[in-house]
C-alpha cells in the first residue's frame, strides 16, 4: 500500500465505490498478535463512526489534515460504538508509528519532533530512529490532574466481581487524569486481578458518580522484576469490555505512583497489561514533575481496503 499525503482523498471507482485503505497495528508490542491492536484510515470526515462501527475495535484511529497551522496531522479516535476519544494512548501511537514507517515524516538519526491535534490540545510527539530504523513513539500527555476518590469501597468491589479484601486499602481508588480520567483501583495480588469479572452497569454507575471514563485495576505484583505495576483495563462508559493496553491510564497510574511516593519522580516505568487477553503489554511512562510521556513501539500486521458506496 502506498503512503498517504495529507490532501490525497480515498480512490472512487465505478458507480461511486469507494475504497479506502486501512492497515492494523500491534501497539506496545514487540511481535505480531501481542499489545493492543489499533485500526486506522485516511478517510473522508463523514463516515468516522459508522466505519468504526463496522469494524468493531476497541479504537479505530482517523488521520487527518490538522486545523491547527502549528500541528502535522489530526487524529480522531472512535470507538466501535462511536464514542470519540480524546487522550492520547495506543490509539495515537500506532498512528504514528505508521507515519514514520510509511515515510510520511522526514526523520532524521535521533529524536525527531512534531505536533499532534487530538480535539482541542496540541501535543508534541517524538520519534526516535537510530541508523535509518524506527525506534520509539514517545507521547506526551496532558498534566496530572488527580480527581474523586471513590469512597464506596465494597460497592466498587462487588461491581468488579470481587471481595472486599481483594482491593488494597494503602492507596484511594481515585480519578486521575493526563488527557482522559480514569478511576485507578489498587487490588493486592495478580491472583485478585485475574478474578476480577465487571458488572458492566454496575462499573459504569460508579464510574459516573467520580466521574471517571474507565477503572484500571492495579497491583504492584508485577510479573517482570523490571516492571512496576501489572493492570487490567474496563471501560463499560465507553463500551470498551476490556482492554489489552492503556496508554491513558497508564500515565495516570505513573503519575499516581510518583505521587505516593511508591516510585521515584524522573523515573521511567513499566506497566504490565493484557495478559488475560492473552495479548501481554508492556507500556513505558516517563514522569518528570507534570510532564508525562508515554512511549512504545507497534507492528504492522494487516493492511487492506474498506469498499463502501
Amino acid at each position: 500500500m502506498g503512503a498517504y499525503s495529507k490532501d490525497q482523498p480515498a480512490s472512487k471507482t465505478r458507480k461511486d465505490l469507494m475504497q479506502i485503505p486501512f492497515c492494523f497495528v500491534d501497539v506496545f508490542a514487540e511481535r505480531p498478535l501481542t499489545g493492543n491492536p489499533l485500526l486506522w484510515f485516511h478517510t473522508p470526515r463523514c463516515m468516522m463512526q459508522r466505519i468504526a462501527g463496522e469494524l468493531n475495535q476497541t479504537e479505530t484511529t482517523f488521520i487527518l489534515p490538522s486545523r491547527d497551522k502549528s500541528a502535522h496531522w489530526r487524529l480522531r479516535p472512535f470507538t466501535a460504538p462511536g464514542h470519540e476519544v480524546f487522550g492520547a494512548g495506543h490509539n495515537s501511537l500506532g498512528a504514528w508509528w505508521w507515519l514514520a514507517e510509511s515515510k510520511e515524516l522526514k526523520l532524521t538519526d535521533g529524536s525527531n519532533h512534531f505536533i499532534q491535534e487530538i480535539g482541542d490540545n496540541l501535543l508534541p510527539v517524538e520519534v526516535r530512529s537510530e541508523g535509518q530504523q524506527l525506534m520509539s513513539v514517545v507521547l506526551t500527555q496532558s498534566p496530572p490532574q488527580f480527581g474523586n476518590i471513590c469512597e464506596d469501597v465494597r460497592g466498587l468491589a462487588n461491581a468488579l466481581g470481587l471481595e472486599i479484601d481483594d482491593l488494597s486499602l494503602s492507596l484511594p481508588a481515585q480519578v486521575v487524569s493526563t488527557g482522559a480520567g480514569h478511576l485507578l483501583v489498587p487490588v493486592r495480588n495478580r491472583a485478585a486481578i485475574a478474578r476480577a469479572h465487571p458488572d458492566a452497569q454496575r462499573l459504569a454507575k460508579i464510574l459516573n458518580a467520580v466521574d471517571g471514563e474507565g477503572c484500571y485495576l492495579y497491583c504492584l505484583d508485577a510479573v517482570l522484576p523490571s516492571s512496576a505495576a501489572y493492570a487490567r483495563f474496563f471501560n463499560p462508559t465507553m463500551g470498551i469490555v476490556e482492554d489489552s493496553a492503556t496508554g491513558t491510564a497508564a500515565g495516570p497510574l505513573a503519575c499516581q505512583l510518583v505521587s505516593h511516593g511508591i516510585v521515584k519522580d524522573r523515573s521511567t516505568i513499566t506497566i504490565e497489561q493484557g495478559y488475560e487477553m492473552k495479548r501481554p503489554s508492556l507500556l513505558r511512562v516517563e514522569v518528570h514533575g507534570k510532564t508525562v510521556r508515554l512511549a512504545g513501539r507497534g507492528v504492522r500486521v494487516i493492511e487492506g481496503t474498506l469498499r463502501i458506496e
